[in-house]
């Protein structure tokens, strides 16, 4: 019975997704859907939201219009929003069509091998958001959407907007 309660909770624990360097946020370089290059490290100093998604992910969509607002909102205090498709590679042409279809106008980044994706969230939850702080340590982690999470976040981002 031991056995099976430790094997339980192993798979439990494992399901559990976890940001591979809690504390500092692991630095990365990805293009964008324009074909910029965008590393994390070049927005230290501000308030950056690395959000997963990808096209597939019916709850991703839902969020897009929060995070927009959000970027509306408060990217002139200091907010930069990452959206990171974690599409593969024959998934990659849709990213911009969607992203021009919700009107979106914050950064898109696109991780066709999932490198970046496997980094912050093996798990591969989608949505997943990390929240990095003006020092570049990981603030919050917030794992898939539900109706009202936009809230919290909002109330997160404005408290280090203000440190």
């Amino acid at each position: 019975m031991r056995s099976f309660l430790a094997l339980a909770l192993a798979f439990m624990l494992a399901a559990v997704p976890v940001v591979a360097h809690a504390g500092a946020a692991t630095d990365f370089s990805l293009r964008d859907i324009n074909g910029q290059s965008h590393t994390l490290s070049q927005y230290r100093g501000k308030v950056v939201l690395v959000n997963f998604w990808a096209t597939w992910c019916g709850p991703c969509q839902v969020e897009m219009p929060h995070l927009q607002a959000l970027h509306t909102e408060l990217g002139a205090k200091g907010l930069v929003i990452l959206g990171i498709s974690a599409d593969d590679a024959k998934l990659d042409a849709a990213v911009k069509p969607l992203v021009k279809s919700k009107g979106l106008t914050y950064t898109i980044l696109r991780d066709p091998t999932t490198t970046v994706v496997s980094q912050y969230n093996p798990a591969k939850t989608l949505p997943f958001n990390v929240l990095v702080a003006k020092d570049g340590s990981v603030a919050k982690v917030h794992s898939g959407y539900n109706p009202g999470d936009e809230v919290t976040l909002k109330a997160e981002i404005v408290e280090l907007l203000a440190k």
